[in-house]
């Protein structure tokens, strides 16, 4: 080997780390590649943009979805639509150097189609507690806020290995999650707060069906006969929907007035703010167990 072969093949190696840039596995498996840390980042979703604040990225956000109102600074962020449906012309002209989507959330045809338009997306599906703390840390890899992101999933991971220490073990205690009322809608064994219900030592009466956010009739309900009702709804006030339970007297959680409320901020954004919606739950189970 000469002094200029071995000399060009240690450039090479030098150079390859760089050359790599970063490499990040999304939620659906797939790999995000960028040359250099996100300066200009789109949310695609309310729970994506206050992950970012989390993870010390919030200053790179220069666009998201409606409802994308924690923390109080993502008030002040330009609006592209809904999560549902979004302004693709307008992401274009902000030429953003990656697109954070959702999975369950963010219809799939328009997903498709910003990757077709060769925007790097990378798609963000928590379905466990566990996945948040990999979320924050991922987070921060793109948009090179690594220390930051590092230290909120620190704090997280903490928190929720504390709460599952109170709680998980306690007795098992039948569960419904009532996401909305028209339609009757629940969740599934797969879904996050399923995963929350289990860290409090609860069971998700619904927890085999397919759909992840499935539709039941109220007959299923009463057939299951949980021993709590959990109502989400669409704000801080107990919704008056909860109360339509209480035509059920054979039910035990009515019969035994268990019939709670979270916020859905608090359960239904996968965030560290669902270990505050999860305390919430525990201490509820607490009650109903007597």
């Amino acid at each position: 080997m000469t002094l200029r072969t071995l000399i060009t093949g240690l450039l090479i190696a030098m150079s390859t780390p760089l050359m790599a840039g970063i490499v990040v596995t999304d939620d659906r498996g797939r790999e995000v590649r960028l040359d250099a840390p996100a300066k200009r980042i789109v949310s695609l979703a309310p729970h994506v943009t206050e992950s970012l604040f989390e993870a010390g990225a919030g200053d790179r956000i220069v666009a998201t979805v409606n409802h994308s109102d924690y923390p109080a600074a993502a008030a002040d962020i330009p609006r592209i639509g809904g999560y549902d449906r979004v302004n693709i012309e307008r992401i274009l002209e902000l030429d953003p150097d990656l697109v954070i989507g959702w999975e369950s959330g963010n219809a799939q045809g328009q997903l498709q189609r910003l990757q077709e338009l060769g925007l790097t997306l990378y798609v963000s599906e928590p379905r466990a507690l566990s996945t948040i703390g990999e979320s924050l840390e991922r987070f921060g890899r793109l948009a090179g806020t690594r220390d930051s992101a590092l230290e909120a999933a620190r704090a997280y991971r903490e928190r929720l290995a504390a709460l599952r220490e109170r709680y998980a073990d306690r007795e098992s205690i039948d569960v419904f999650y009532q996401i909305w009322n028209e339609p009757l809608m629940t969740i599934n064994g797969e879904h996050l707060i399923s995963d929350v219900i289990r860290g409090c030592g609860g069971r998700n009466v619904f927890a085999e069906l397919s759909n992840i956010a499935p539709r039941v009739s109220t007959e299923a309900v009463v057939t299951r006969d949980p021993a709590v009702i959990v109502a989400s709804g669409m704000g801080e006030e107990r919704p008056e929907w909860l109360e339509d339970w209480k035509r059920w007297s054979e039910v035990r959680a009515v019969a035994e007035n268990n019939l709670y409320f979270i916020p859905p901020q608090y359960l239904q954004r996968h965030t560290p703010r669902i270990l505050t919606g999860m305390e919430r739950l525990c201490e509820q189970l607490v009650n109903a167990r007597g």
